[in-house]
């Protein structure tokens, strides 16, 4: 079983995280043992008879500050990951943004919090930190409630706590844009309507739509994030490479018995009964072109958005992950020009099955058929495809701003 990802705070108020494990969504992640909640009072390490842990400020000064002594013998209580980072909760630190709370949870597997209080901390406390983390430019009583805001944002993103990977990647300052519009039934109610396109069903003009609302509304609510998002995206005119994006895929699954062979949402029989063993239908065709086209625009890979850990993807038909990866590059302003993809495999025999395999995989991205280009080799005895332990692809996926 996987280990819970770990979250330590070191607050003098620890009480106040209690809701946490109450709180919808993230109350079930802790209960389900996708996170672990640790809390530590530097008054615990206090060494004194009256357990102190502030004092008054040398130089004179309103206010108390948070002594050295007890803060560091928390932390050095905590037993560490070496994929830990540790963050301080001050109205110094870099501005929190959607990108640090995504990176927080992929890039480790535990986080320690430090949050101040009183008048502030002493200096030598920041040499603890990885990090200094401000949500906003306020100040409040302590770090707690910012700790539990990062807490919250990290907690929601762990595999297994939100249902669906579009909920996460479609979402508010995922692209810096802030979300579209989302209307559900009535169509009429007291007589605002849905907009016709969202009835439509056609899903290239709802794409469309949603971009145009996403660009529109953060104009309008946040020029500094569209002036930012202006400057991500922008072309350099006399260079008109930038309007093309390339990307590079490969999967490799293991030959197991008892297992079908499903390559382009093609199933295929092994001579000798053998299949691909994956938690999805391990159709490594598909997975390579999905990874050209998330790593064109640098968004990741398949495991990102559809974790092997996650049980809603197991026996998942690929080709219909494939069409939600679509939708996510589509959403991003561009679409997918070609495909060039190559299947390295001892047995069986895939000529027979490339233009079907390439025609399920056009209709899911939404492109012709002869744009999709797969091929077929072996290994000619070498390696894991050549001793038939797994099959491999690998795929180059070319992308057009729209």
């Amino acid at each position: 079983m996987t280990k819970p990802f770990r979250l330590d705070v070191v607050s003098l108020a620890p009480q106040a995280f209690a809701p946490l494990l109450e709180l919808g969504v993230i109350g079930r992640a802790f209960n389900a043992g996708i996170a672990a909640l640790h809390l530590h009072n530097p008054r615990d390490f206090a060494t004194d008879r009256h357990r102190k842990v502030d004092d008054e400020p040398y130089g004179g000064g309103a206010g108390m500050v948070l002594k050295p002594e007890p803060v560091f013998a928390a932390m050095e209580a905590i037993p560490r990951s070496p994929r830990s980072r540790v963050l301080l909760m001050s109205p110094q630190g870099r501005p929190l943004q959607q990108q640090d709370l995504q990176r927080w949870s992929i890039d480790h597997d535990q986080l320690v919090f430090l949050c101040g209080h009183y008048e502030g901390f002493d200096e030598r406390i920041r040499g603890l930190a990885d990090e200094e983390v401000s949500v906003g430019d306020f100040v409040l009583t302590g770090g707690e409630l910012p700790a539990m805001t990062v807490i919250n944002g990290v907690v929601r993103l762990l595999p297994g706590t939100v249902g669906t990977a579009d909920s996460l990647v479609e979402e508010s300052h995922s692209a810096l844009l802030l979300e579209h519009p989302h209307y559900t039934r009535p169509a009429d109610f007291r007589g605002v309507t849905v907009p016709d396109v969202l009835r439509s069903g056609d899903h290239g003009a709802i794409a469309r739509w949603r971009q145009e609302q996403r660009e529109q509304r953060t104009r309008e609510r946040r020029p500094d994030l569209f002036a930012r998002w202006q400057a991500a995206t922008m072309t350099n005119p006399s260079d008109p490479g930038m309007e093309l994006r390339i990307g590079n895929g490969y999967d490799i699954h293991r030959l197991v018995p008892g297992r079908a062979i499903i390559l382009g949402g093609v199933t295929l029989d092994h001579p000798d009964g053998l299949g691909l063993d994956g938690h999805s239908d391990a159709d490594v065709l598909v997975h390579a072109v999905m990874d050209a086209l998330l790593g064109a625009l640098a968004l990741g890979d398949i495991g990102k958005y559809f974790p092997p850990t996650d049980p809603q993807w197991k026996g998942a038909d690929s080709l219909k992950l494939l069409d939600q990866v679509v939708k996510l590059v589509k959403e991003r302003g561009w679409s997918v020009l070609n495909i060039d993809a190559v299947v390295i495999a001892e047995r069986p025999k895939l000529k027979p099955y490339i233009a079907e395999m390439s025609s399920r995989i056009a209709s899911a991205i939404g492109i012709a058929p002869d744009s999709v280009g797969v091929k077929a080799t072996t290994n000619e005895g070498l390696g894991p495809e050549g001793r038939e332990e797994g099959i491999s692809c690998q795929a180059v996926a070319l992308l057009q701003r729209s």
